[in-house]
């Protein structure tokens, strides 16, 4: 019998590339994606997607959809306790593992892991330590198609959002910058590829500029890009808003 899991689905290419490399592996049976959407925008928390693509996505790769509503800008305390309520009601269905798109931060790991230990869950991280330049290599040669719909201006300009993810994308950025954006650098939303039915159809809307204040505690918080840095946030972030295509 398959082992029950939920996927932490961001709405990015890690994430696509982590449940695609989960669903070839045929050990686990993946029975919703969950997603932290701001309640008052209706938007991907950190990625700011609307959430009428979300709706798309799952509807295209076939696995149920499971939103944490989470009111603008929440403290620790208030994403925890929502996080709790959510994976124990999950869990009650049978769940047993939490599967995560994650890289290499090493205080990110340990967070999630402390937390579904509270909730009697494991954590899975099938893209674990991988090299980040093969990843993304092979999420471009597996045909996968993703945009950029934020960037954090610490590292990149306004001109890398909005692009799509190619070998031309990956020669202009910096040497600072990781390929796959594992320190938060960007942010993607994966809308074609080989999880897919059929692919995410959207038009590219304007691009905006948003500053964030630093969350009310430290570690972990999924309010803006960069998600386990101490310092208060003197620098901002790029969006794309991508709009959905009436028929």
């Amino acid at each position: 019998m398959k082992t029950k899991a939920l996927f932490n689905w961001s709405s990015g290419k890690d994430s696509a590339l982590a449940l695609y490399k989960i669903l070839q592996q045929q050990e686990i049976e993946v029975t919703c994606l969950l997603t932290s959407v701001n309640e008052k925008y209706g938007r991907i928390s950190m990625h700011g997607v609307r959430e009428s693509l979300l709706q798309q996505q799952a509807q295209s790769i076939g696995i149920p959809l499971e939103i944490m509503y989470l009111p603008e800008m929440p403290s620790m305390e208030v994403y925890e306790n929502v996080m709790h309520e959510k994976l124990s009601k999950l869990k009650d269905q049978g769940i047993t593992q939490s599967i995560f798109g994650d890289i290499f931060l090493e205080d990110l790991r340990r967070y999630r892991d402390e937390k579904l230990a509270t909730v009697g869950l494991q954590g899975v991280f099938p893209l674990w330590q991988k090299s980040t330049p093969e990843l993304v290599q092979e999420f471009i040669d597996l045909g996968f198609k993703t945009i950029v719909v934020c960037v954090n201006e610490r590292y990149l300009d306004q001109s890398f959002v909005g692009r799509i993810i190619d070998a031309s994308f990956l020669e202009d950025l910096p040497e600072n910058v990781d390929p796959c954006g594992e320190n938060g650098e960007f942010h993607t939303f994966t809308f074609d590829g080989p999880l897919f039915k059929q692919p995410i159809s959207f038009e590219i809307g304007e691009t905006v500029y948003r500053k964030y204040e630093k969350p009310a505690t430290s570690t972990a918080s999924n309010t803006a890009c960069d998600t386990h840095s101490n310092a208060p946030y003197e620098y901002g972030f790029w969006y794309c808003d991508l709009i959905e295509k009436t028929k």
